[in-house]
């Protein structure tokens, strides 16, 4: 029985085998009937040269997943050596004004010198409306001729014949059939916009063209970067703006990924969506944002329909603030590591304690005397751990105990919602103070977290 069952066995994989060839065979036969293949296409640019492309992954080494696009550079000349950030937007016409020239200065005028030689903006003028180009063009040669002279600043653009059908797509989500053309079609921009800008820079920021830059924005991802590679941990996307596709910054070796990833589910989902999937995919499976966030979107009505569009982000700062040099104590129990010192310095920390009491305080002590201007304080963490009774005061005269203090203090005000916000306090108070303290008025079961004291000081003299 065993002999039989072989014997067929061999029998039926003899004919599988002469099967398989036959259907071989027969497709060669088709393909040369059809004559040879064409060949991909390169990708082209519109310039000679070459770009100063890295080649520190595999990722940059083969024409794998080949995109056909050629590129129309209409302003600007590309930077002779590779620069530090590439900062990359795409603008299309809009039906109710427009931002890309006000988003442009401020990129600019919200840095040094110093900090313009080592970046590069990169502006993809997706529209197919040519006088809208030629218009939009003049207007950014007429404002930054500097910009574009020095390097700084390239304008291109994607003829329409290069993109893949936008319309007749499929509704995903329910959403509106030209809801759905709005957003594939804006993957596609993104796609050849990050495609395009590989290279360019060590590092790409991806803003879109309705947002303003906060001060020094540059330096403050310099040294938010420089932290991370410290810890010699895996990352794909580090974000300065809790926004849409604003203030996301990736490694420039990842974008080609990152373009093909695009272009690939372009009809899918909206570009933010892909763009956690595709961290995800990179092994960054928690999100790294950063605070204060280095960029507000400013747009009123939106590209797409003109829409009103009132979005901000709350944790926006326009100037990265730098308080006097001080130290902080508290009597409230602290949890964890989350030390009163936090809630004072620069960075992402915050203060938490336990419950207060009535009678429990926070003080700073200013290192000299200050007169203060300005002071902000806010609390909580969204709706929860708010300081509920509380006020602010300026105290005189330090005592050097335990802890440090002052001799006297005086009330500016209470608290009112979980926040303190006074501006002009030198019109009042011109003296100079040497501490600031947060003064409990009632007791609370909520803990309390205190996420940000700002504040602003002028000399005695000024």
């Amino acid at each position: 029985m065993r002999c039989v069952l072989k014997k067929r066995n061999v029998v039926l994989g003899g004919l599988f085998l002469l099967g398989g060839f036959f259907v071989t065979s027969l497709f060669n036969l088709l393909i040369s009937a059809l004559g040879p293949s064409p060949e991909a296409a390169p990708l082209e640019f519109s310039w000679e040269g070459n770009r100063p492309i890295s080649l520190e992954s595999w990722v940059e080494q083969g024409q794998f997943l080949p995109l056909n696009v050629s590129y129309q550079l209409l302003a600007g000349t590309p930077a002779s050596q590779q620069r530090y950030l590439t900062i990359g937007m795409s603008s299309v016409k809009r039906k109710k004004g427009s931002y890309l020239i006000p988003t442009l200065e401020s990129v600019f005028s919200q840095s040094s010198p110093q900090e313009l030689s080592s970046l590069q903006v990169v502006v993809l003028l997706a529209d197919f409306d040519l006088s809208w180009i030629m218009d939009t063009v003049k207007r950014i040669k007429e404002g930054f001729s500097s910009e574009l002279d020095q390097g700084q600043l390239l304008i291109i653009h994607v003829p329409q014949v290069w993109y893949p059908p936008v319309t007749g797509l499929k509704r995903n989500y329910n959403d509106a059939s030209d809801r759905v053309t709005f957003r594939s079609k804006q993957n596609l921009d993104y796609s050849f916009l990050t495609l395009y800008s590989a290279g360019l820079g060590r590092y790409y920021l991806q803003l879109e063209d309705d947002v303003s830059s906060a001060k020094n924005f540059f330096t403050s991802i310099k040294t938010r970067i420089e932290e991370q590679e410290a810890k010699k941990s895996t990352w794909a996307t580090l974000e300065f703006s809790s926004l849409g596709y604003i203030g996301k910054l990736y490694k420039s070796a990842h974008l080609p990924l990152l373009s093909r990833f695009l272009f690939l589910f372009y009809q899918e989902m909206p570009c933010d969506w892909l763009m956690t999937h595709f961290r995800e995919l990179m092994t960054q499976r928690e999100q790294i944002l950063f605070k204060p966030s280095l960029f507000q979107h400013m747009g009123t009505f939106s590209s797409f329909k003109g829409t009103y569009n009132k979005l901000k982000d709350k944790n926006f700062e326009e100037s990265l603030y730098t308080n006097p040099s001080a130290k902080v104590y508290s009597d409230m129990s602290t949890y964890q590591k989350h030390f009163p010192q936090l809630a004072w310095d620069s960075g992402e920390g915050f203060f938490w304690g336990r419950s207060p009491e009535k009678g429990n305080y926070l003080t700073v002590v200013f290192t000299e005397p200050v007169v203060v201007t300005e002071i902000l304080v806010e609390t909580g963490s969204g709706k929860k751990d708010l300081l509920e009774s509380a006020q602010v005061e300026l105290g005189q005269d330090v005592l050097t105990k335990e802890e440090e203090s002052c001799k006297s203090f005086y009330s500016l005000g209470p608290f009112k919602n979980g926040k303190f916000e006074m501006y002009n306090i030198d019109a009042k108070y011109s003296s100079v103070s040497s501490c600031l303290r947060i003064q409990v008025t009632a007791p609370q079961k909520d803990w309390v977290v205190i996420h940000k004291i700002r504040v602003k000081t002028k000399t005695k003299n000024t």
